[in-house]
């Protein structure tokens, strides 16, 4: 699915998203459990009204941890990007399809951060500010360390690169 000259992201990318998705499900499956035992605690349901709601949250748990295990997987395969000498582009999205062109010259500065995961899966994610007030700060995740730095150094302004 990439196109030419386009790159895809690290596969590593797709493990980060899915450690991601089921803390993301685990947190609100909880809380939706604490929320309903609280109300259930409140109001004191029939055992048949109890029933159907521990089957809706158990419904909607794995519903949703299914979701977010399958959908890195799948946005996986429409994520890619190319640096060449006009700046950056960006392509990503299933159903939305978004294109980012970053131009080389409106590039201020540029960074590489990880999270804890990310760092966990040796990725990093690159950062571009650009000139501007509006979407002045456009990230790509999914790079290994060292691509992420690459593309950093070549994104570089070029008044920025002679300077010692």
């Amino acid at each position: 699915m990439v196109p030419d000259g386009f790159q895809p992201l690290d596969p590593r990318i797709i493990d980060v998203r899915q450690t991601v998705g089921l803390i993301t499900s685990a947190v609100l499956s909880a809380a939706a459990l604490i929320a309903l035992a609280s109300v259930g605690f409140a109001v004191r349901p029939s055992w048949t009204i109890v029933s159907i709601a521990a089957g809706g949250w158990l419904a909607v748990s794995a519903l949703l941890g299914w979701w977010l295990w399958r959908w890195p997987v799948i946005s996986y395969r429409y994520a890619s990007y190319r640096i060449d000498d006009a700046g950056l582009e960006i392509r990503r999205g299933v159903v939305w399809r978004s294109i980012v062109n970053v131009p080389q010259s409106r590039v201020q500065h540029t960074d590489v951060s990880q999270g804890p995961i990310e760092r966990g899966h040796e990725l990093s994610t690159l950062i571009v500010h650009t000139a501007g007030t509006e979407h002045a700060r456009v990230g790509l995740p999914g790079l290994a360390r060292p691509v992420a730095i690459a593309l950093r150094d070549q994104l570089l302004p070029r008044d920025g690169r002679d300077a010692v």
